[in-house]
């Protein structure tokens, strides 16, 4: 089945959509999608996951300011755990929040709550403070992330859906160039709280924009769907367990919570199959399905990018003698990948969709495959690093092209009634997906030597471990990708 089909027997979208787009013969170009209402509208959604997103990257840079200022070294990687798991906590809750107050309502209200985080973070006196402030700033940013990808459906024509889904995803993108940067320069001149004040006034704009343009209710025909706690609660904990096992240098300790993060997923995947309250729409557990096939490759490339996000800047410092500037931004080409890929293949239909899909966990099998020949090589300057700068590029590359395609697949593929649940779920498994890919990550490179025997050596064998193994699962993608696409 076409993607972009709006002809197919079973309705994709309810008949009543308070979408002003709606119209017989849809555009389904850039222009439709940036232009007039819909320009603005799209503005809304992508600003609210830019602040999100930007925010994740100006806190990585200007930690090590905070911890400076108001001590919390030993709970220093907790700031990274609370706002994940607070970010998911607010991308499942989001579709609640959605059909009770409303698109307006819903964006109006994440915002508020992130721009009360942010508050938070700017003024805080200490560390527990601190993080009581990364909580509350990644449950609203958890929440104007989903419902980004869940109000695309709700104000924008369906033909216009890929290209809507491209123009968010890859607002990741210009956070990767922007955040550091951001971060920096208020490090830099010692007055790290004014970075997070400095978010208080956009996102009020986006508070501002979001009453404005966004529609006021979703169809009154929406049924309400209850708050599946149980699953939640399963879902948290396993990202809590891997950050917790990933966090400590002891290989057991690493070990050890990656098991009980196993053990607690089989109990998701239990409760999940038994509930009347879904976390995920109906058949994205069951093995065999298309939504299971869709959702395990989305988790796959979004993995893959994580485990080299999280290690290459400290690689090509080690190994390459590149500052950390360079080498920060060396990494943002796997995110400027992942932007160029989703705006290239946003526009495919049909077999150029189903192919962009099948050729996302190829591009990232060949980038991982460089960069574990490559990186591990000591020095070598630009011939060496020019071609690692392509594989990094072609790993981003790959997630990119795939994702609007599968994002817009996963809707296409749920149930008519399904459709928000599905539509809050995909941050839902991406965000869970980044965090068990930094925690494997972590485990991978410190079995392959980065600890101990640590060093240029240890440095070099440790990348090499680390792209070698995780080029496996783009490998697996492609199998799940065929799958996924078969019955399309």
């Amino acid at each position: 089945m076409d993607i972009s089909d709006t002809s197919t027997d079973r309705p994709v979208m309810p008949a009543a959509r308070p979408s002003p787009a709606h119209s017989p013969q849809p555009s389904s170009d850039w222009s439709a999608l940036l232009s007039g209402a819909n320009g603005v509208r799209s503005v809304a959604l992508a600003g609210g996951v830019a602040l999100h997103a930007i925010n994740v990257y100006i806190a990585t840079t200007i930690l090590p300011s905070v911890v400076d200022d108001i001590g919390g070294l030993d709970l220093y990687a907790w700031n990274t755990t609370i706002f994940v798991v607070a970010s998911i906590l607010g991308s499942a809750l989001s579709i609640r929040l959605l059909q009770q107050a409303g698109p307006r309502s819903a964006y109006a209200v994440a915002a508020a709550i992130f721009m009360l985080g942010s508050i938070g973070c700017a003024l805080a006196p200490s560390m527990p403070v601190m993080l009581l402030g990364r909580f509350v700033q990644g449950l609203g940013g958890g929440f104007l992330f989903a419902l980004a990808y869940a109000m695309i459906r709700a104000v924008f024509p369906e033909s216009l859906w890929p290209r809507a889904m491209a123009l968010v995803s890859g607002m990741w993108g210009v956070a990767t160039l922007i955040g550091p940067a951001v971060g920096g320069i208020f490090a830099e001149l010692g007055i790290w709280r004014a970075a997070f004040g400095l978010l208080v006034p956009v996102t009020l704009l986006f508070v501002v924009l979001a009453l404005v343009v966004l529609p006021k209710r979703n169809d009154a025909s929406a049924s309400r769907s209850p708050v599946p706690f149980a699953q939640l609660c399963f879902l948290m904990a396993t990202v809590l367990a891997i950050s917790v096992g990933s966090a400590s240098p002891d290989l057991m300790r690493n070990i050890a919570g990656i098991v009980v993060a196993i053990a607690l997923a089989a109990l998701l995947v239990r409760s999940e199959s038994r509930a009347t309250r879904k976390l995920l729409p109906t058949d994205a557990m069951q093995p065999g399905s298309t939504l299971a096939a869709l959702y395990i490759t989305m988790s796959l490339l979004a993995v893959t990018v994580t485990s080299s996000e999280v290690f290459v800047p400290l690689f090509l410092q080690v190994l390459h003698g590149q500052s950390p500037l360079t080498a920060g931004y060396l990494a943002a080409l796997m995110a400027a990948g992942w932007t160029t890929g989703s705006i290239l293949s946003s526009g495919a239909t049909g077999q150029r969709a189903r192919h962009a899909i099948l050729a996302g966990p190829i591009l990232e099998v060949a980038g991982m495959i460089l960069l574990c020949i490559l990186v591990p090589v000591e020095g070598g300057g630009w011939p060496i690093l020019l071609p690692i700068c392509i594989a990094l590029v072609a790993i981003g590359l790959g997630a990119g092209v795939a994702w609007p395609h599968l994002l817009t697949n996963v809707l296409t593929a749920t149930r008519p009634e399904e459709q928000e649940l599905a539509g809050g779920s995909i941050t839902t498994v991406q965000l869970f997906a980044t965090a068990a890919g930094a925690a494997l990550a972590g485990l991978v490179a410190n079995a392959g030597g980065l600890v101990d025997p640590g060093g240029v050596a240890g440095t070099g064998s440790s990348a090499r471990w680390l792209f070698g193994v995780f080029a496996i699962l783009p490998l697996i993608g492609v199998i799940t990708a065929r799958r996924a696409v078969a019955d399309r």
